[in-house]
């Protein structure tokens, strides 16, 4: 074991950077994320729908596809990072939130529900000049 270690230290070198640089880039992007959230996306009502709604174009499409393969980046490193140094739940979660699947929006929703989340996400939105996110009760 320890000489299989040793022979790929290189390999364990990029992902203890990987790690570091995730870490680096969420606490960074994480305010800009949360200002980029529409006020009323959590909302189920047929105006919050419309503002998710955009026509394909071919920049959408290698938008979307980009932001997959990213976000399915994100989730294998994640679960490297479960055995790895790392943020690996972390860096999980954030995989899902850019991934599409089906039941995705059900997902998202019960996730900002938990109270301590929802706060959260609004102090970030409110220190960067936005208005807070609003929920259906």
């Amino acid at each position: 074991m320890l000489d299989w270690v040793s022979a790929n230290q290189s390999l364990f070198v990029w992902l203890s950077s990987l790690s570091v640089l995730t870490f680096v880039g969420s606490i960074v992007a994480l305010p800009w994320l949360a200002g980029m959230i529409p006020e009323d996306y959590f909302l189920d009502s047929k105006t919050a729908q419309e503002n998710t709604n955009r026509s394909p174009s071919f920049l959408r499409l290698l938008a979307v596809a980009g932001k997959n393969l990213f976000g399915l980046l994100l989730l294998c490193a994640g679960i490297l990072m479960l055995f790895l140094p790392g943020q690996g739940l972390l860096t999980i979660i954030v995989g899902l939130l850019l991934l599409d699947y089906p039941g995705k929006k059900i997902f998202e929703r019960r996730i900002v529900r938990y109270k301590s989340i929802l706060q959260g996400i609004n102090w970030i939105r409110v220190k960067g000049g936005h208005s807070s996110i609003k929920l259906e009760r």
